[in-house]
Formats: structure tokens, sequence, C-alpha cells
């Protein structure tokens, strides 16, 4: 039963929505925050050299403060930042689909606990166009509270 739940495409999407809601409200609130990630579908632009992805768990927290969380955005159902990895801080632009989030912490303490199962197909996975970072921008400005969080973001960044 429990299986048919966290594994259903609904749930999932209830999940996804959540966590956005959630860093939503961390950006709103200028609150810095962590985020425990499934490894296997995150990317790196550009790719991380092999020394530094050796040592990387299939489980792995990010911690999003100074210039990484300024850096932070939410683009269709993906969150994006860029870091620094390494002793020379090798820099790369992260981007973790909301799927992949399984926890956000704030304080040590996790506030978000993402108990969906990734999508199985490549149906399911977001597609990253143009067609579904406007129709996600959409519904994102039809809320009128997120047109104050999008304007808080933009001025941050000059």
């Amino acid at each position: 039963m429990l299986h048919d739940i966290v594994s259903h495409r609904n749930f999932r999407e209830m999940m996804i929505k959540h966590s956005m809601d959630m860093i939503m409200y961390l950006f709103d609130e200028d609150i810095e925050f962590s985020i425990l990630t499934s490894l296997a579908n995150i990317t790196f632009d550009p790719p991380l050299p092999e020394y530094i992805t050796a040592d990387f768990k299939p489980i792995t927290l990010f911690t999003l403060a100074g210039y990484t969380y300024d850096s932070a955005k939410l683009d269709d159902d993906i969150l994006s930042f860029e870091a620094g990895f390494g002793r020379e801080n090798f820099g790369s632009l992260v981007r973790v689909p909301l799927y992949a989030i399984l926890q956000i912490i704030v304080e040590n303490t996790p506030i978000f606990i993402n108990l969906a199962t990734p999508p199985e197909d490549e149906e399911e996975k977001p597609k990253d166009n143009k067609n579904g970072i406007k129709k996600s921008m959409d519904i994102f400005l039809s809320n009128p509270n997120n047109k104050k969080l999008l304007k808080r973001k933009v001025k941050k960044k000059k």
C-alpha cells in the first residue's frame, strides 16, 4: 500500500509542488538552507572533474549560503545554483530537479521530507524546453505573492 502511494504520479507531483512552495518561502524570507539530494538526477555545467566527483555519495548535501544562495533560482521544477567544488573551488552550475530533493534543511533540522519515488520513465521527468518554462512561469506568476518573490530575487542579482 505505501509503495503504491509514494510511487504514484499524483503524489510525486504534490511533493514537487510542496518542495517548490517551501523553497519559494525560504527565498521570500531570505533564509539560507541546505538540500539533501539524490545525486543521480543532478547535472553540473561544466561537468565536475572525476577527482572531485569520486568522493560524492549517492545521497549528497548541498548548502545554499552566501554566493551559492544568491545565485539560486527556480525554473520549471529545477532548482539551480552556482557552487564551487574541491580545493580550487571549481565553479559549476548545479541543476537539481525538485523530485531529486529528498530533504530541505534549515539550521540542521529537516523542514521538508520528500517521500515520493523518482519518475521511472522519461515522459514524467521535466523537460528543459521554452514552452515548459513559459508554462511554469505563467503558473508561478498567477499567484500575486510570487511576483513579489521574483522582484526580490532580481534585485539581489544587481
